[in-house]
């Protein structure tokens, strides 16, 4: 049984290095129809290679791309391989996209990426023999597409994807190898560029500061606020305390509500209206916070319980958004699953911590009312005036 279970363990290792290899420039490759190209490139991204061979006299490109699907998506995923002849990005790229059909054969399809609702349409070049297989977990696009005379350099754009819904590529990651698989290529000399993705860092600081500051510090700070104040030697550094967390989580959510605005206005037709609804009403009501704070009533003011239960019902409220949108962010990102893994500790840590001071402090409470009903008692069984 052991050796088995280490012959199996091998075998998986080998499928996988033999996977990661198969679509590179190094290892020999062959294509149905006995179809052979004069270059070949190795993608800065995403495991991808080009190989190419270019008739410049009848501007025709003979191609073939290899990918790997998305990690874990195998022959349920997709791969992509365009050309954009008007900019270095998605938007205005003439693409190819290959994944397995409905009646279970592996095809091509075109698109034309206009916007970001992604349905098959003729493109600007013209195609033939387009066909696509997948091999030893790989996905190859291989055809032939007529460019304009003249044209030798391209913007090159690729993608992969881990599932189809509907007969439709589903969205693909959004990490810095996704936003990065783009460039120039020179079809004659091989010389290609990578176009590298300013959004990417914007992306970053936009869930770092969201993360931290609606996802952390201001749940740290209600947690102060709800059981040290119990303690009478913590007053009122609880208040300091639970007044700082506060400020700083919202001025830190300001700055990623605003990076997530200077987002938006690069990626028209991207929309992601649950996460970007949650973000405009976690700023609306953090920011009501604010301003509640300054018109908080001293605590022998009549209208003290009112701005408590306000105070409160909206803070909780603008937690659990918070945390909420949070998740949301990451499956947009999808930074890794350590980084959600790690919340998730955060989470149950602070969960963890909140219980057992919510009965250490009930314990306190419950102590101390004795102890007033018989503080103005003289020992003799009557209650001195």
């Amino acid at each position: 049984m052991r050796n088995l279970g280490l012959g199996s363990l091998l075998l998986v290792l080998f499928s996988q290095i033999h996977s990661s290899i198969s679509q590179s420039c190094s290892a020999p490759a062959s294509f149905p129809s006995n179809r052979a190209f004069a270059a070949c490139k190795d993608l800065p991204t995403l495991s991808s290679s080009l190989r190419w061979s270019f008739d410049f006299a009848n501007a025709t490109l003979s191609f073939a791309f290899s990918a790997p699907p998305a990690a874990g998506a195998g022959e349920h995923g997709w791969v992509s391989w365009s050309i954009n002849p008007t900019s270095e990005g998605m938007l205005g790229s003439q693409a190819l996209i290959a994944y397995r059909q409905a009646d279970g054969t592996m095809g091509v399809k075109t698109y034309n990426i206009s916007d970001y609702a992604i349905k098959p349409s003729p493109i600007d070049f013209a195609t033939a023999d387009l066909a696509a297989d997948f091999v030893d977990g790989v996905m190859r696009i291989y055809g032939k597409m007529f460019l304009v005379r003249g044209m030798t350099v391209v913007n090159q754009v690729w993608q992969v994807g881990d599932a189809v819904s509907n007969g439709n590529p589903a969205k693909h990651a959004f990490n810095a190898a996704n936003m990065n698989s783009k460039g120039k290529l020179d079809l004659i000399s091989g010389r290609s560029t990578v176009t590298v993705e300013s959004s990417t860092k914007d992306r970053n600081v936009h869930g770092l500061l969201n993360a931290v500051s609606w996802g952390i510090l201001l749940p740290i700070g209600a947690t102060f606020a709800r059981y040290l104040k119990v303690f009478k030697s913590s007053d009122p550094a609880w208040f300091y305390l639970h007044v700082a967390c506060q400020v700083l989580g919202y001025a830190l959510g300001v700055a990623g509500w605003g990076t997530g605005l200077r987002l938006g206005s690069k990626s028209k037709g991207i929309r992601y209206t649950n996460h970007r609804n949650i973000g405009i009403a976690l700023f609306a009501l953090g920011t009501l916070q604010v301003f509640a704070l300054l018109l908080r009533p001293n605590k022998q003011h009549k209208l003290r319980f009112y701005w408590n239960f306000y105070h409160h019902s909206v803070g909780y409220t603008v937690i659990l958004l918070g945390i909420l949108n949070v998740f949301k962010g990451l499956s947009i990102l999808r930074p890794g699953n350590q980084w959600k893994l790690a919340y998730i500790i955060f989470l149950c840590c602070l969960g963890a911590i909140a219980l057992l001071l919510e009965a250490f402090t009930w314990v306190v409470v419950l102590r101390r009312k004795p102890q007033k009903s018989t503080k103005a008692s003289d020992g003799s069984g009557t209650t001195n005036a």
